[in-house]
């Protein structure tokens, strides 16, 4: 009786060899690696690891003494910087940190400060100014482009202190709330209640 042996490739191998050889194989890849370059683009991960510090120079308020009840501001109380609004961070989407003021100057101009911000990094984080209140937990994520908003720029950093002009016509009184805004896929990372 005599034995024969075969020398066989592994079966694996010539699956794998076969597979490369067809175009649609090629097809699939060629998807697969666009779409992941495409999610990896999209979704950004790399930011979960960066920070941003900014260093603004904040406006410099001078402390008031409180006014008798139906006494009016002087002149010079009416000329000088005035913080007209402000709040606390609360977290939405990602631990937020810090205060929000909105600040009027003594030459009539508005201006919003973060003060001592600290929040994640994302992919194209705006700074808003909205109409809506400010709700704690994922009830708040989804709420500040319900109402009238508007956009006062890209976040300079996700870190410290920033100053965002407002625009001659933007009425701050109209606005009860500011939100760190993930523009891509709508949803608040944080946000403050301006209280007068």
């Amino acid at each position: 009786m005599s034995v024969v042996i075969m020398n066989r490739q592994p079966l694996t191998g010539t699956v794998i060899q076969r597979l490369f050889t067809r175009p649609a194989a090629w097809a699939v890849i060629a998807v697969f690696g666009i779409g992941g370059a495409g999610a990896f683009s999209w979704f950004q991960p790399w930011r979960l690891f960066t920070d941003t510090v900014v260093t603004d120079t904040l406006a410099s308020v001078p402390s008031r003494a409180p006014q008798p009840a139906g006494t009016l501001p002087g002149p010079a109380e009416v000329a000088a910087t005035t913080v007209i609004a402000q709040g606390s961070f609360v977290t939405h989407e990602h631990d937020t940190s810090g205060a929000a003021r909105v600040v009027r100057n003594a030459d009539g101009s508005h201006q919003l400060e973060l003060v001592g911000l600290d929040t994640s990094d994302g992919p194209d984080l705006r700074v808003w100014l909205s109409d809506q209140r400010v709700r704690a937990g994922t009830a708040g994520w989804r709420v500040f482009d319900d109402g009238r908003h508007v956009e006062l720029g890209k976040l300079k950093g996700n870190h410290g202190d920033q100053v965002y002009r407002l625009a001659a016509d933007v009425d701050p009184s109209a606005f009860r709330s500011v939100s760190i805004w993930c523009k891509r896929f709508s949803v608040s990372f944080g946000a403050a209640e301006l209280k007068p």
